[in-house]
């Protein structure tokens, strides 16, 4: 396995892990040496595999990606990190980048992207590619004050912030993030007592702020 790049794979979706880890054994050069299903199996993992490059997801339960690429780092400084996720969401992409991500990849890139990613970041340069870029360059006026105040809550709880300030109902955000009505309700009381606001027209303001609605 001498200069091939060892990449360890972390998804909560089995099927997301063992598709992954075909895809990355058809890329010349590059070899999957483990998945966990888990934040804390990963940290498990890493401990005892050998590896270059973490792909991992953020919309994890329990200690989500937010939380897992910052002690990845702090424990093993030389693995080097790409999201791999759904959410193109700008206050996201600047979060994963502020916690240390290398690099940041949707889901729905092509292998030659993701196989792209992983040597850039494996070669100590970072990679935020195709519309994750154009997305970034777009929202550079990103607050500093509204990434503080997101820094606090989980990817779920960014996307029924983002949702809400979209003028959306519990229903409608419920169907469109595959959770209940109820835990819609639940997720905004948090936010309202994270945010330390009292409204929705708080949760609004402060939504705007961090960038995620005009």
């Amino acid at each position: 396995m001498n200069g091939t790049i060892r990449v360890a794979i972390c998804d909560d979706h089995r099927v997301v892990t063992e598709a992954l880890r075909e895809l990355v054994n058809g890329m010349p050069g590059i070899s999957c040496v483990g998945t966990a299903s888990s934040a804390p199996d990963a940290l498990f993992m890493l401990e005892h595999i050998g590896t270059d490059v973490l792909l991992t997801d953020l919309d994890m339960p329990g200690m989500d990606g937010f939380e897992l690429v910052p002690r990845v780092h702090d424990r093993h400084p030389d693995v080097r990190i790409v999201v791999l996720t759904m959410h193109d969401e700008p206050a996201l992409v600047e979060r994963a980048s502020e916690v240390g991500a290398d690099g940041y990849v949707l889901k729905s890139a092509d292998k030659d992207e993701l196989a792209l990613a992983i040597r850039e970041v494996f070669a100590g340069r970072r990679y935020f590619g195709g519309s994750i870029a154009s997305t970034l360059l777009q929202r550079t006026t990103l607050s500093t004050v509204g990434s503080t105040l997101l820094k606090d809550l989980s990817t779920r709880e960014v996307e029924v912030l983002a949702a809400l300030a979209e003028g959306i109902g519990n229903k409608e955000i419920g169907a469109r993030l595959f959770i209940s009505p109820r835990t819609v309700d639940t997720h905004r009381t948090n936010l309202m007592r994270k945010l330390k606001t009292h409204n929705l027209a708080g949760l609004v303001r402060i939504a705007i702020k961090a960038g995620l609605v005009r």
